[in-house]
């Protein structure tokens, strides 16, 4: 009986078919659930080496079904891969039990294994998929390994899904826009610029604001400010206001004041007012009078009149009767 987690390691690093069984035995004495995915995850690595189809057949009989087997089989399947791809994805197509026969899940081990040595041909496979869960979980396992590979790699291809594909490129766009934009918040306020004004290119903004924002919010504003396209500009400013004024009301306050009233910001000026309408409603009711669209204006005061009502209802009735003296 392997006795140490030392040596279970060894053991299963030295694995063969004539030590099989003593590893497993090992392996069963730990227990299950998520906490022994690290020694699952050797386990079928290792026995992928032997036999894979025996290791896959252990898995799927006797790993837990809820938090156990579909790691197990991603992981043979994975290291089968490493070794003998075609025998792998030939397996993998044979023992599809899904209730979609297209949307196949177990091809998302064997992209895992061919990243690991070739990720080109894994993104091969991923592009053959058919649109289902297969296809999006692969791409946020395929994001982050192009995002590894630099922002150059990672931006050419994100930038290969066709528009046509509206929903998978603004998914796949996002996911990379917020990986890249932890890595390098510039490049990627670069690529923003870039692109066309269409919803991947507002999902990427959206990401690259949510981090820009906690780093330097003052220099995201001014990014904001110099995109050239209303819409986009426009945009930029609500999701911008909707994460400064959650850190910082004050300083979003002042720049927000640096524009005009105008019917274009009023969905800027109206999410400022949902955001700090709990917090300072005085400050949000205020706000909310700029709003030129007359229905934006009064549900944007209704909200905060009710929050204000909520912690000061002498005042906010007060407040009314200055300012809104047809409101009852």
């Amino acid at each position: 009986m392997i006795e140490s987690m030392g040596a279970y390691l060894d053991a299963v690093r030295a694995m063969d078919k004539g030590n099989v069984t003593e590893v497993i035995s090992a392996f069963e004495a730990l227990p299950k659930g998520y906490g022994r995915h690290l020694e699952m995850k050797l386990l079928m690595r290792s026995w992928s080496a032997i036999d894979p189809e025996a290791a896959l057949q252990y898995a799927n009989e006797s790993l837990d079904p809820k938090s156990e087997r579909r790691f197990g089989i991603s992981e043979v399947l994975a290291g089968w891969a490493n070794r003998d791809p075609d025998g792998a994805i030939e397996w993998a197509k044979a023992n599809n039990s899904s209730e979609k026969p297209e949307d196949n899940p177990l091809l998302l081990g064997v992209i895992k294994g061919l990243a690991e040595q070739n990720l080109d041909s894994a993104n091969q496979i991923f592009r053959n998929l058919p649109q289902g869960s297969a296809r999006w979980q692969a791409s946020t396992f395929l994001a982050q390994k192009y995002a590894e590979m630099g922002f150059d790699r990672a931006i050419d291809w994100a930038n290969q899904f066709p528009e046509e594909d509206e929903r998978m490129r603004e998914t796949i766009l996002g996911q990379m826009g917020a990986r890249l934009a932890r890595q390098d918040i510039t490049a990627t306020a670069q690529w923003v610029k870039s692109m066309k004004n269409d919803k991947a290119s507002l999902r990427v903004m959206d990401n690259l604001l949510t981090q820009w924002v906690t780093k330097d919010a003052t220099a995201a504003s001014q990014w904001v400010d110099r995109i050239a396209e209303d819409d986009k500009r426009y945009y930029g400013m609500k999701q911008l206001t909707s994460r400064w004024a959650l850190s910082d009301p004050i300083a979003t306050a002042e720049w927000l004041n640096s524009f005009p009233p105008q019917l274009e910001m009023d969905p800027v000026v109206n999410e400022f007012v949902n955001r700090i309408s709990t917090r300072d409603p005085e400050g949000a009711a205020g706000w909310a009078l700029s709003i030129v669209d007359p229905k934006t204006k009064e549900k944007a005061v209704n909200k905060a009149i009710a929050a204000w009502n909520r912690m000061d209802p002498e005042k906010a009735k007060t407040w009314q009767q200055n300012n809104l003296p047809r409101i009852k």
